[in-house]
């Protein structure tokens, strides 16, 4: 069968690497982007920059190279080539014909106001007054959670657009699940989840929600929205502090609508859409913030982060899974048989049938056994299995559990596709014989039948095939 990709997980480094130069420039008219891109830079890049950045003439690459220890060649390198793929420097001559290093001058400027100050105030810089119903940042991250819960439990669950509180998932979020193949629509019209979408769900939330705005960025264009606007407002959500209002006065028309999505999206709180003014929540704060601080809304958040280990599974193929967290008994369904429901206890069974439904969906073998064993109770860690199978070499499950799953997959591995073009109605034998003979002899022959003169070659080799008959019809009359 063929196998579907895996989840592309891009930090911004290789979000802006997929990007053209004429896109980067563009990019770096906006000083909340220079000043995010340097952030995320490796250290001795953050140094190279510094340093150059007040110098008006190209520095000699042989100064630049002096400024590290022989040790540290490799990491040296390394920043040399990011600041080059990001456009951030460029190679330059000076007199002499000596190479030398210059800083992009649209990335210089910005970065100096970002640093510095000048320019103009950022869009939501407005003053405002104080608000009567202020939102505290407890409110503000059981809004965030409760808003990105919809999301995911839409993904496990797609038989509604609601959550298990109510709350309604917002056509936008629907469209982005699509466009990112995190789900799919079926003949019937309802939505399944993916194999990537599986592997979503096993992300952690900071780097779901980065995730999702990158393929919701990929879609800017069709709604009508600039990539930059869009992208630096991004940023200056995650530069703001939380727990405080900012005005949407300042906002252009295009960035009025993001900032609806971006309410949809659980990434900022708005009590109305003419109030004016709105609070970011820890989602936007943390999208690119690598120490950043998890969300704990309530009970539920607190079983999925602390309650990680959680499972036990049994040789009979039973799972008890020891949570209150309706996305965990969720997950849990996608590839498990439901039995029994406690306060705080799922009983469940691994089923031929409920493993099946779930590599027709595209989730495989390998992320189920995964799942379970990244989730296995800390009272499983301590039995040791015999190995039995060649699949793993170690595992806290059970091998019989292992190895049953893996042969579920087997069962539906039984065909390989190729995609290829027939050729029939030879008029003898000879000339299919010749004709296969040569198809075999280039390595493009999928299948023959001597008996019925049909043969199938590789779409690759039909073109060879092709002309190669041309040639042999011309000289057979």
């Amino acid at each position: 069968l063929p196998k579907a990709s895996n989840l592309e997980c891009k930090d911004l480094y290789e979000y802006l690497q997929t990007r053209s130069p004429e896109v980067l420039e563009k990019l770096y008219n906006y000083a909340t982007i220079c000043l995010a891109v340097y952030r995320e830079l490796p250290e001795i890049a953050r140094q190279f920059v510094i340093r150059i950045l007040f110098v008006e003439q190209p520095v000699p690459q042989a100064v630049v190279s002096s400024w590290g220890s022989q040790l540290y060649a490799k990491e040296h390198s390394s920043a040399i080539g990011i600041l080059s793929d990001l456009g951030v420097w460029r190679a330059a001559a000076i007199p002499g014909g000596l190479p030398a290093w210059e800083l992009c001058p649209t990335y210089k400027k910005n970065l100096k106001i970002a640093l510095l100050g000048g320019g103009k105030p950022w869009s939501m810089s407005n003053s405002l007054e104080s608000d009567s119903k202020a939102r505290d940042v407890t409110f503000l991250d059981n809004y965030a959670m409760s808003r990105w819960r919809c999301v995911l439990h839409y993904m496990v669950g797609a038989c509604n657009t609601k959550a298990p509180d109510g709350e309604a998932i917002s056509p936008d979020a629907v469209r982005i699940l699509l466009h990112a193949n995190l789900m799919k629509r079926e003949d019937d019209g309802s939505c399944v989840i993916t194999k990537q979408g599986f592997q979503f769900l096993l992300l952690d939330t900071q780097a779901q929600v980065w995730h999702f705005m990158l393929q919701y960025l990929d879609t800017c264009h069709q709604r009508g929205l600039e990539l930059g606007e869009c992208l630096s407002m991004l940023f200056q959500l995650s530069f703001s502090t939380l727990g405080r209002d900012y005005s949407s006065e300042g906002l252009s028309q295009g960035m009025l609508t993001f900032l609806q999505h971006l309410r949809e999206f659980g990434l900022v709180y708005q009590r109305k859409r003419k109030a004016g003014r709105f609070y970011p929540t820890r989602l936007a704060l943390n999208i690119t913030n690598k120490d950043a601080v998890a969300i704990v809304s309530n009970e539920e958040d607190a079983q999925a982060s602390h309650g990680k280990r959680h499972i036990v599974i049994e040789t009979n193929y039973r799972i008890y899974a020891y949570t209150d967290s309706n996305l965990l008994v969720a997950l849990l369904g996608l590839f498990t048989e439901l039995l029994y429901r406690f306060p705080n206890l799922t009983v469940g069974v691994l089923s031929r049938d409920s493993v099946r439904s779930a590599l027709r969906g595209g989730i495989t073998a390998e992320q189920i056994i995964s799942y379970l064993e990244q989730h296995a109770h800390p009272a499983l860690l301590n039995v040791t299995h015999p190995v039995t199978s060649g699949y793993r070499q170690k595992s806290c499950l059970p091998p019989t559990i292992v190895d049953q799953i893996k042969l579920w997959e087997n069962e539906r591995n039984r065909f390989i596709y190729t995609e290829g073009v027939v050729y029939n109605q030879f008029l003898s034998q000879a000339d299919f014989i010749t004709l296969r003979d040569y198809a075999q002899s280039i390595s493009v022959l999928v299948w023959q039948n001597e008996r019925t003169r049909t043969m199938v070659v590789t779409k690759l080799g039909h073109d060879d095939v092709k002309r190669f008959w041309k040639r042999y019809s011309k000289g057979t009359t």
